[in-house]
């Protein structure tokens, strides 16, 4: 079933008449999108590509600004062996703290998120790139390569990124002794 924005709108109406904040995300990023979205009454708007960590500053704002006060957050993701600090841009995997670029934390960020999903290297694109981003064929696959480098992620013996043949990638969690989850 495919519906629009503005149906969507209708139904964040919560109940006893209270509104649920909204933040649209569009890949169209022009002025007269942007003022039409406000105007169909979204609270914010974001172009997509975006970092993580504007999405989530976002977020907070506008359900601080909805439901008042101050809200309780833990900016450390951990998942097995990796822990990923969003705030602060740090990444640990096991006892190392890893120096990424932008473009492999957010690379991360997207496979970590969908634990176990198989993704595919054109969702990945889209997501990291934009749907209007032209790349050479291998752009994803360059870019998964150095990440696993950095890792120390071997992909005959995948220990954060695995391979799908003719499909994708998938983040599995690695989980030790001392990392086990509780």
């Amino acid at each position: 079933m495919d519906i629009g924005g503005d149906q969507i709108l209708e139904e964040t109406q919560g109940p006893s008449g209270v509104q649920i904040p909204v933040l649209a995300l569009t890949r169209r990023g022009d002025l007269k999108t942007k003022l039409a979205a406000f105007e169909q009454g979204v609270d914010d708007i974001m172009t997509v590509p975006f970092s993580p960590e504007e999405l989530l500053a976002r977020v907070l704002a506008i359900t601080r600004r909805a439901y008042g006060g101050p809200l309780r957050f833990s900016p450390v993701i951990k998942m097995g062996e990796i822990e990923i600090d969003i705030l602060n841009r740090k990444i640990r995997a096991g006892t190392s703290d890893l120096h990424l670029t932008p473009l492999e934390q957010s690379l991360l960020y997207l496979l970590a998120a969908n634990a176990g999903r198989v993704l595919t290297r054109d969702e990945i694109m889209d997501a990291l790139w934009g749907t209007d981003y032209v790349a050479e064929s291998n752009t994803v696959d360059r870019h998964v390569r150095n990440l696993r480098a950095k890792l120390q992620n071997n992909w005959r013996k995948p220990r954060f990124i695995a391979t799908e043949p003719g499909r994708g990638y998938r983040f599995v969690p690695v989980f030790t002794e001392e990392g086990a989850e509780s």
